[in-house]
């Protein structure tokens, strides 16, 4: 295999799956650049100076799991259908295979202590999980135990690696349990309630201070306790914030005598921010950060807490913040989330004191585009929108109004190469946060449970509409349509219902057609997550059945439909059934509508490798309606 490689901060647009090593030396994640090829980046993070990324060969499967080691070694597991491949990559030395199974779902969880390097939690469809720890010598995965159920989370109790908290998850309430790997069984941990789901988020060994999350108080809430302590759990006020996540990402480096501090991501829509928590004080203590999205993972130590961070015009990169210089400064005024970061369109330079972000891509030619949050009126309260364009978006000579996937998904304020490419395109973006979205509290996400095409497209139609007539007003062309997956479903039923004149043209990638149709094709995974969100209930009102095949005669504007050759979440049969509609129908192909199929291409089609060509297609024909 070839050997390790850097690569240079520029080449890199995206960056996910960030992992820390236990005494946080160490960082790991997936990166690609503009070419869609993914690879492993392993960070040196105890060194001087700023942190720089070692890119280490060969490509990635967007679907690999990480683990940073202390060493800076990375484990990677390689999934292939039931089998899964484990093995260690370090700069400079070929890749090497550590363990090889076949079961269902494999994943990995960082493991303390000396000669092991992971454990390993394999399920099937037996509904039983065997645990296993993996050293770095080469042996065989050690089988430690078979448990009944599936099981999720996984904190350690102490630092030798002997206790492990898991969150078993049955019919009933989740409930955390602990493993000991000595005994190969397993203890009840938390039981704050008979029908309570109680789950551990995080635990500082060194004191004890264990994060949790539980509905005992009779809503989900985020509590704390003293893991082992004699004391019962609390559920602080501060630490309810209706309508916003809170998620715990790192205890402060253990100092004798000192009480520990929480860092604590608030995630509220499309933006995040960062607290302060400790458990004597009834408060949080805001940091003032720059707008944007976290990566809610970290690690805090003696030289600072170590986060991902991505904002619209910055790339995905790792971010080191001084939380006591921070807080010193937490008067200060700070940009806000819903403003952008600069005046105009380009990456933002302002210093903000106690942060610096090491690896993040020098802007390209002509600047990175910046976004805002604004909310736009629905018909039923406030659509929070990230939108790009500046402050006259909405009298830019063209304007899309991009929907997500999911549904149970966002929009958020993060570099998005696909609608960076838009904008640089000269299209001014909506990517609007209908009902059904996730990030603003559960009664929202879940109103479209059971009505797929229901209150979520009466919000973009809405949206639609309002910006068309105001667009007309000022004699400018109505906007164009953009979705991915499900919002691709979603954007095809808009077109089909929305007024005359209100759409200028539809671009699609990874459409489905009904949740019926669907639920009829898709693997089992995919069955059974429609059924959970939802999708098997055919909704059905004075619009008529949600059924894009249906209402294809309805489909008149420009048509383009992108999907990947070997999609498998939503089967390629989905698109092509549409293509042989509309031909049926009469229309032209390349001329009516165009149908690109992208061979060997997944469902994430739009961060895969070639997927620059994609974006390339997507703005030119958003931007004039043709190919070219």
């Amino acid at each position: 295999m070839d050997a390790a490689v850097v690569r240079t901060a520029p080449q890199v647009l995206r960056r996910l799956s960030f992992t820390f090593a236990g005494d946080g030396s160490h960082a790991a994640c997936l990166a690609a650049g503009a070419d869609g090829r993914w690879s492993v980046e392993s960070w040196r993070l105890d060194g001087p100076g700023p942190a720089v990324p070692t890119a280490l060969a060969p490509p990635e499967d967007l679907r690999s799991q990480l683990l940073a080691l202390p060493d800076g070694r990375v484990l990677v597991c390689r999934h292939d259908g039931d089998r899964h491949t484990v093995l260690l990559l370090a700069a400079g030395e070929p890749e090497r295979v550590l363990a090889g199974l076949r079961t269902a779902g494999l994943r990995m969880l960082a493991a303390p202590g000396d000669g092991q390097v992971a454990v390993l939690l394999g399920t099937d469809a037996r509904a039983v999980t065997t645990v296993w720890l993996l050293a770095a010598d080469g042996s065989a995965p050690h089988r430690v135990a078979e448990l009944p159920g599936l099981y999720g989370g996984g904190v350690w109790l102490d630092a030798a690696g002997r206790l492990l908290a898991l969150d078993r998850i049955a019919d009933g309430p989740v409930k955390t349990v602990v493993l000991d790997f000595e005994l190969g069984a397993t203890t009840p941990l938390l039981e704050l309630g008979e029908g309570s789901s109680d789950r551990l988020l995080l635990c500082d060994p060194a004191t004890g201070l264990g994060l949790l999350r539980s509905d005992a108080p009779g809503v989900d809430r985020l509590g704390w306790a003293v893991i082992g302590g004699a004391e019962p759990a609390r559920f602080p006020d501060c630490l309810h914030r209706p309508g916003r996540l809170l998620r715990p990402v790192a205890v402060s480096p253990h100092l004798p005598g000192v009480e520990p501090r929480v860092v604590l991501q608030i995630d509220r829509g499309a933006a995040a921010t960062l607290a302060v928590w400790r458990p004597s004080e009834g408060r949080l203590e805001p940091l003032p950060v720059p707008p944007g999205q976290w990566g809610a993972v970290g690690h805090w130590s003696a030289a600072g807490l170590r986060m991902p961070y991505s904002a619209p015009d910055r790339p995905a990169a790792l971010a080191t913040l001084d939380v006591a210089a921070l807080l010193t400064a937490g008067t200060a005024p700070v940009p806000s989330a819903r403003s952008p970061l600069d005046s105009g369109d380009g990456w933002a330079e302002r210093p903000v004191p106690g942060w610096r972000l090491d690896g993040s891509a020098v802007p390209a030619a002509g600047g990175w585009r910046a976004a805002r949050c604004l909310e736009l009126a629905g018909p039923a309260g406030p659509v929070e929108a990230v939108v790009y364009g500046g402050a006259r978006w909405l009298s830019a000579p063209h304007l899309v109004l991009a929907l997500h996937g999911g549904p149970a998904d966002a929009w958020r304020l993060e570099f998005d190469p696909a609608l960076q490419r838009m904008a640089a395109e000269g299209l001014a973006v909506v990517a609007p946060n209908q009902r059904g979205s996730t990030g603003y509290g559960p009664e929202y996400a879940a109103a479209i449970r059971g009505a797929w095409g229901g209150p979520d497209l009466a919000d973009v139609l809405a949206l639609l509409t309002g910006l068309a007539e105001r667009r007309a007003e000022l004699g400018l062309e109505p906007p164009a349509l953009f979705g991915v997956s499900y919002g691709a479903f979603l954007a095809l039923l808009a077109t089909a219902h929305a007024p005359a004149g209100a759409v200028s043209r539809c671009a699609v990638v990874a459409p489905f057609l009904s949740g019926a149709r669907l639920l009829a094709e898709g693997a089992e995974p995919v069955r059974a997550l429609t059924v959970r969100l939802g999708g098997e209930v055919e909704w059905d009102d004075e619009l008529g059945p949600r059924d894009v095949l249906r209402l294809a005669d309805r489909l008149t504007v420009p048509l383009l439909v992108v999907h990947g050759g070997r999609d498998e979440v939503v089967p390629v049969g989905q698109s092509r059934s549409l293509r042989h509609e509309l031909l049926r129908l009469g229309r032209a192909e390349g001329l009516d509508f165009r149908y690109v199929e992208a061979a060997g291409a997944g469902h994430e089609l739009l961060a895969e490798e070639g997927s620059a060509v994609l974006h390339e297609l997507l703005a030119v024909f958003l931007r004039t309606g043709g190919a070219d």
